[in-house]
């Protein structure tokens, strides 16, 4: 037993002697400092180094281990990496400079989540999508008008926002970062020809450009193309006054007749001109025709755009980036519809426009999927204007790709993780003429936190980082698909040790529910629908989904069955296939799902840590929606079977389900009232565009709503037969 006890206790002292000097070991980074790119990439290394208690040599002399850091382009493709371990070293190469940062990131996140050196396998990895963008506004000359907007000023003019959330495109693998606004250029120049133009001091004028100086900067370093999207034909108010021209085409409207004067195409022609010459890496530019247009037909509007966009690209002298956003109006109104007519037209544009040198293609030519609502199905049902048509891939395209702006206009508070949502939209949308996607929102900016009610602290400071799992998600599996869950919950171990351990599985079931009522409720334009509040525009107004709206409204997904249809057909005694999503089988799925994750973070203990708390509270919250809307489903087929076919016990059952939705919904309320402040959302109010500063959402403010669901089924009466 001695020896054995000896034995023991040399092993284990090998064993803690091997971990120190593990933890002792010196490492140096070899890299190309003159390189932006490459000297982040080493940057974002050591300081993971450092974290795991590597010691991080300034020269070659003395180290244990050796990571070498460079670029290969015979030997991978562009954003690809390889990381391959030696003996006592290991090379990180990548396709291009973006190949590396992707490379030390990857190496990075290992050696965050314990990983020592030695332990490091082979790994390769490359993009699956060569457009990787994020989508955001500007609080500044906004499409919109809105508090909601509004409140984001002084966030987004903080260069410490840019910087965290450039890091966080980095780390998730978005290359590009697009900045929306109606007309970006008299915060970013002061236009030489005309500077009656501006609205602001010299001095103001420098710290605006100091701002767009540093993201951009800060974006080229970390290997992220910049875009400016602007929408058309808009000018600054001082401008219009200047020149008496485009007196509506100014903040806040945007559904205006557009002004084709000389003097406003001479003005936006130069201004892009300057803009580019005085931001020399700013990438390129999106060209969106239709807001600020009408009274134009399609081709007026792309003669416009060639004339104004397209030649001052060609007179900046540098090649260019391009993104031609896909007009939906096949008419002179602002709002239209899409047509083959429109496609074909809008396609020989942009082939004209990949012909040109000062272009660097492939231009993106961009839809919004499933309009504004691509948290629904990962299905391509429609475009904003409609149907879209194979006019742009049939014959396969030249000079261009397709791409797709994800929308989300339907949760902003509650956080959103469903990884097979994500990898079945990539599958949908793998064909070579589609080139990536754009995802982020037009009514929400994710820069100041004006939802956490908690004063403890939390692990977050800007909006974004709430929903850190989100854009995760979107980043990393639009370059690598095949990249695994663990991946994901890893970053929930990492945050919260064992009591992390079933957040993403939950993650994924509970809020599921936004797909589904989004699949289940058809919507269109922006505030048509906003799933975690269980709203949409009914009539004038956007408001609770009542139970009549829920029986009446059609589907988004064509596999999914209305109330209406399904207690139409079950009445005649049609029945449905096996692929259709009725009513009782959309049930079925959300209890099942929504139950199991309730289950999954019943026992977990949040303590004192209030970010836990919120993760935690966020699935409760979903899947108590979720049950909310399985509920409200069964008080809708029993309803409307009453109104078709008339017997009391139905109407009763009706009741009996809405009084239970109600109760899930208070139980919403219950989670989210200590949590959530009352939050500002971007309104449309009555029949107009106009500003509504009072327009406060929380679960709890709409209670009434909910509630009135069981009067209208309790008023209910027989419909007449023919």
């Amino acid at each position: 037993m001695a020896v054995i006890r000896k034995i023991v206790f040399s092993f284990l002292l090998s064993c803690m002697a091997g971990i120190q000097a593990g933890f002792a070991q010196k490492v140096y980074v070899q890299y190309d400092a003159s390189t932006p790119q490459a000297a982040y990439a080493s940057k974002q290394l050591k300081e993971a180094l450092v974290a795991q208690k590597y010691t991080v040599l300034e020269n070659q002399e003395g180290n244990d281990f050796l990571i070498r850091i460079g670029v290969d382009t015979t030997l991978l493709e562009k954003e690809a990496f390889h990381i391959i371990p030696e003996q006592n070293s290991i090379a990180i190469t990548g396709g291009d400079n973006r190949g590396i940062i992707y490379g030390c990131l990857s190496l990075a996140e290992s050696i965050q989540q314990g990983m020592r050196l030695k332990q490091v396998q082979k790994r390769s990895e490359k993009p699956q999508f060569a457009f990787r963008a994020i989508k955001h506004n500007t609080p500044w000359y906004s499409y919109r008008s809105s508090s909601a907007l509004d409140q984001h000023h002084e966030t987004v003019r903080d260069v410490r926002y840019w910087e965290a959330f450039l890091d966080m495109m980095a780390e998730n693998r978005f290359n590009s970062l697009s900045l929306w606004n109606l007309h970006p250029f008299v915060y970013m120049i002061r236009p030489k020809n005309f500077p009656e133009a501006s609205p602001f001091s010299t001095i103001e004028m420098e710290e605006w450009q100091q701002l767009h100086r540093e993201i951009f900067r800060m974006a080229h370093e970390r290997a992220i193309d910049t875009y400016l999207v602007p929408f058309n034909i808009f000018v600054s108010p001082e401008f219009a006054k200047a020149y008496g021209v485009a007196h509506k085409n100014v903040y806040p409207h945007y559904y205006v007749s557009g002004d084709t004067s000389e003097v406003v195409k001479r003005y936006m022609r130069e201004s892009i001109t300057q803009v580019f010459q005085e931001y020399p890496t700013l990438t390129g530019i999106g060209l969106t025709l239709g807001e600020g247009m009408a009274g134009m037909t399609p081709q007026q509007r792309e003669d416009w755009i060639y004339d104004t966009y397209i030649e001052g690209m060609r007179q900046v002298g540098r090649p260019l980036k391009l993104i031609h956003r896909i007009p939906f109006s096949s008419t002179t109104e602002s709002l239209g519809a899409t047509s083959v007519e429109l496609e074909r037209l809008t396609r020989k544009s942009i082939e004209r426009e990949a012909a040109l040198d000062f272009i660097k293609g492939p231009i993106w030519a961009d839809l919004k999927y499933n309009w504004s609502h691509a948290h629904s199905t990962p299905k391509l049902v429609k475009v904003h204007g409609g149907e879209m048509f194979d006019t742009f891939y049939n014959p396969m395209p030249k000079g261009y790709k397709i791409t797709y702006t994800a929308r989300n206009e339907d949760f902003f508070a509650l956080r959103w993780g469903v990884p097979s949502f994500i990898r079945a939209h990539v599958a949908q949308n793998s064909q070579p003429y589609v080139g990536g996607y754009f995802i982020g929102s037009e009514t929400y900016i994710p820069a100041k936190d004006y939802f956490t009610a908690v004063e403890s602290p939390v692990n977050w400071k800007w909006a974004f980082e709430r929903q850190w799992l989100y854009y995760k998600l979107w980043g990393r599996l639009l370059y690598n698909p095949a990249t695994p869950d663990q991946v994901f919950q890893n970053d929930f171990n990492n945050r919260y040790g064992q009591k992390g351990k079933n957040l993403l599985q939950a993650y994924a079931l509970a809020s599921s529910t936004q797909l589904r009522l989004a699949s289940l409720y058809d919507s269109k334009w922006d505030f048509t629908l906003y799933g975690e509040g269980f709203m949409a525009l009914i009539g004038d107004s956007t408001q609770y989904i009542s139970v009549d709206a829920l029986i009446n409204q059609p589907t988004l997904d064509p596999e999914y069955v209305s109330v209406k249809d399904y207690v139409q057909k079950s009445l005649a005694g049609d029945s449905f296939g096996k692929e259709k999503v009725t009513p009782p089988v959309l049930i079925q799925i959300m209890e099942r799902d929504c139950r199991k994750a309730l289950r999954l973070v019943k026992g977990i203990d949040t303590g004192n840590n209030a970010s836990l708390l919120y993760e935690v509270a966020d699935v409760k919250a979903w899947a108590n929606l979720g049950l909310h809307l399985a509920e409200k489903l069964k008080g809708a087929v029993a309803l409307q079977t009453y109104r078709m076919k008339g017997g009391k016990e139905h109407q009763q059952t009706a009741v009996a389900h809405l009084q239970k939705a109600l109760g899930y919904w208070d139980e919403v309320i219950k989670i989210t009232r200590p949590l959530y402040k009352d939050m500002p959302l971007t309104h449309y109010n009555g029949s107009s565009h106009d500003r509504n500063d009072n327009n406060l959402f929380h679960w709890a403010l709409i209670r009434p709503q909910v509630a009135r669901d069981i009067e209208i089924a309790k008023e209910a009466i027989v419909q007449a037969r023919e």
